[in-house]
């Protein structure tokens, strides 16, 4: 059963644990099967070497064959019949011919480690199931749900979208929403990767799986259960643990041919020494079986496949969704990365940065008008200003007969005189002067202004600007430290663009942009530079994000369209995180590195001494098999010690 089926039935709870009661049952009998048949080897040897009684000790042998290679050689002609040379049938043969030629312990040996090592890579691949099943653990199975005067209790799949939930200290968020009622600090730290608990109060959106720490919260459900984003985050984790790496399927291919091709120099090494040279066919034999054994490309097929679950399930629990392992590599190789402007290297959202007045008008008398009057709009400037008032805990005044202009501004009255804000055409409608050194002062800082007045006279003016988002620049210098080109896309005009470019050091930039504009650019400057991220968060930024070699979306504030044609999306949009992954996205490559070669090269040494006569079964599988293996699988698992910081 899949983990999208866990999701959405309304059952899956009991199947989820027949499925974990499964998963333990195997285990155990792995273990057993482990445990049982090493006894019976270490039995057989000292029946062989200290009893010296040696049909007993092939007895014993056949038996921990029987025990441990039962799959093994039950696979193995399975897939031979449909025509499959498999690792297995190495083995398999490699056992049989010990035993022929009277070295039954080293055939059960092999057999026995063999064994380990498939348990060692079912362990491994346990692990990324585990660290999804880890992921549906986080959300709670049930949710106290008001109804009226009453508190309920509900399994998540009968709570419904706008239903009220209840969260005390301490308790699990269920399920996705908005705050209602109540003021308290969430750990986001299990869905964002966010150290520092977060301030939440009415109007502020929490998501299911999270930690409400201190306070009482009432939240209105926004998202069905098998809609949260847990639930999309297990998913895309599922799905990408899917998608294999272009080194992965090189790995894969190069291992379907090459299991045949060793099998042919296995025979050649057993049968040509013999039948041309005449030595003798006993040695010879042996020699092939230990070659046979030592190339088993097992530790080089799992060297990728591990690291790469390894590190997008590390990534996962950092905040970060890669949605297959062809983007992690692919991300330590960009020669360039794109920005959209607006929601990506800036916040998006207008905020007051200064206050000018003339005639000595108060600035804070001001602001109050301003707020005043924007309260009756929805423009952003007007949220922006009325936000700015809050901040500042001024108390505003009744508004009458308020007025909109469209593209203008807007007027009304305070205690029975007039006042106006809006741009410079509403107030030389109004035939009152607006100063033309502030407008071209404001154009070049690429800012918007308002201004504020009466009747008659010009109060003051209030500017407003866009805020870098916070690390921003940080990132850029990162990224230039290690000579990676930065590019800037906006559909802004060209003083906005540049201001931004010039703050943050980024090293092209374009403006005026349409969402074809921005396609076209990622398509020049893939062919000028190679390999190009794009990081957006909006609806006009998908089309480039599907273009790219790998598109990054901002999670929190991106649009869902620019998140689904996204390859990696950051959770909290913390722009940081982009050095994390190129971090991340090298090391895996170096692990991968360093267990193919480490495969490579120990193989390839026992190999050679398997040649010269100068190794055995049992250490061929001991070493170039189950402790290569392990050594891999152990190497990999370092990835998830990496933090984003």
């Amino acid at each position: 059963m899949s983990v999208r089926d866990i999701l959405h039935n309304n059952h899956d709870e009991c199947d989820r644990c027949s499925i974990d009661i499964g998963n333990k049952l195997i285990y155990r009998k792995q273990l057993l099967i482990i445990i049982s048949s090493g006894i019976l080897l270490a039995l057989g040897l000292y029946t062989e070497f200290i009893l010296k009684n040696y049909f007993l000790a092939e007895i014993l042998f056949l038996i921990v064959v029987g025990i441990s290679g039962y799959s093994i050689i039950l696979k193995a002609f399975k897939l031979l019949i449909r025509k499959k040379i498999s690792i297995n049938l190495l083995i398999t043969i490699a056992t049989i011919g010990a035993f022929l030629i009277d070295h039954g312990e080293e055939g059960a040996a092999v057999m026995f480690l063999f064994y380990i090592a498939e348990f060692l890579e079912e362990y491994a691949a346990e692990r990324a199931r585990r660290s999804i099943a880890s992921l549906l653990k986080l959300a709670p199975e049930v949710a106290k749900v008001k109804k009226g005067d009453k508190i309920v209790t509900l399994h998540v799949h009968e709570v419904n979208v706008g239903d009220i939930i209840v969260v005390k200290p301490g308790d699990k968020i269920p399920l996705d929403g908005i705050v209602v009622k109540g003021y308290s600090t969430v750990n986001q730290a299990p869905i964002t990767g966010e150290s520092i608990p977060v301030v939440k109060t009415v109007g502020d959106f929490v998501y299911a799986g999270t930690i409400n720490e201190e306070g009482y919260l009432e939240i209105k459900v926004t998202r069905k259960s098998n809609e949260t984003l847990l639930s999309k985050i297990v998913r895309l984790v599922e799905e990408a643990q899917r998608k294999k790496s272009r080194t992965e399927i090189f790995i894969n291919r190069f291992a379907k041919y090459y299991t045949p091709l060793i099998i042919i120099l296995a025979l050649l090494v057993m049968f040509i020494p013999t039948l041309i040279f005449k030595l003798p066919f006993e040695e010879w034999f042996y020699r092939g079986l230990v070659l046979l054994v030592v190339a088993c490309p097992c530790a080089l097929a799992i060297s990728t496949p591990v690291s790469m679950v390894s590190a997008i399930t590390s990534a996962a629990r950092n905040g970060v969704l890669i949605k297959g392992g062809n983007y992690v590599e692919e991300i330590g190789k960009a020669s360039t990365f794109v920005f959209d402007k607006t929601g990506t290297l800036t916040k998006g959202t207008l905020k007051v940065h200064n206050v000018i007045t003339f005639n000595n008008f108060n600035a804070d008398e001001l602001v109050r008008i301003a707020a005043s009057l924007e309260m009756k709009s929805n423009h952003p400037i007007a949220k922006a200003i009325v936000e700015y008032a809050k901040e500042k805990n001024l108390k505003l005044y009744n508004v009458y007969e308020f007025k909109s202009y469209t593209g203008k501004g807007i007027t009304g009255y305070i205690d029975g005189e007039l006042y106006l804000i809006g741009n410079k055409t509403l107030f030389e409608e109004m035939n009152i002067e607006i100063p033309t050194n502030i407008v071209d002062e404001v154009k070049k800082r690429g800012e918007t202004v308002v201004f504020v007045g009466n009747r008659n006279t010009l109060l003051g003016a209030i500017l407003l600007a866009d805020t870098i988002r916070e690390h921003a620049f940080e990132l850029i210098q990162e990224l230039k430290k290690n000579k990676i080109k930065t590019v800037m896309l906006t559909g802004d005009n060209k003083t906005v663009a540049e201001v931004v470019a010039k703050k943050l050091g980024i090293d092209e930039y374009y403006y005026e942009l349409l969402p074809e504009d921005k396609v076209r650019i990622v398509e020049n400057l893939t062919k000028r530079y190679g390999n190009v991220v794009m990081v957006g968060d909006g609806i006009n930024d998908a089309p480039a994000l599907a273009k790219a070699n790998v598109g990054i979306a901002m999670g929190h504030t991106g649009t869902d369209i620019a998140i689904e044609s996204a390859d990696i999306v950051l959770m909290h949009d913390e722009l940081l995180k982009i050095n994390y992954l190129i971090k991340l996205s090298k090391k895996t490559m170096q692990i991968i590195k360093q267990n193919i070669t480490a495969s490579i090269t120990i193989k390839g040494s026992l190999g050679l001494l398997a040649l010269f006569g100068k190794t055995s079964l049992w250490l061929a599988v001991a070493i170039g098999d189950m402790g290569l293996s392990l050594a891999v699988i152990l190497n990999a698992l370092r990835l998830g010690r990496i933090r984003s910081y």
